[in-house]
C-alpha cells in the first residue's frame, strides 16, 4: 500500500517512525479510522498479523476496510 502525501499526492517514505513527504518537507503520522463511525481505531499487534478494533462497537475492521488518514507532526 503506498502512502501518499495529503497536500500533493506524492509517494511519502517512511523515516524514523514516521511517514515523510521530500516535496513538501513535512512529516506524517498515519491513523486508521473507522469505515463506519469515521474514529480512530486500536491497532492489534500479534505474530507479525495487524488487525483493527473500533471501540464504538463496530468491533474487528478489515485491514481492506480501513481509512487511513495523515497527520502532520
Amino acid at each position: 500500500m503506498d502512502a501518499l502525501c495529503p497536500v500533493c499526492r506524492q509517494n511519502m517514505l517512511w523515516r524514523d517512525g514516521h511517514f515523510f513527504c521530500e516535496r513538501c518537507r513535512q512529516g506524517y503520522q498515519r491513523q486508521a479510522l473507522c469505515p463506519e463511525c469515521e474514529k480512530p481505531l486500536q491497532e492489534l499487534k500479534a505474530c507479525g498479523a495487524v488487525d483493527y478494533l473500533c471501540q464504538n462497537g463496530h468491533g474487528l475492521i478489515s485491514r481492506k476496510r480501513v481509512r487511513f488518514s495523515y497527520i502532520p507532526l
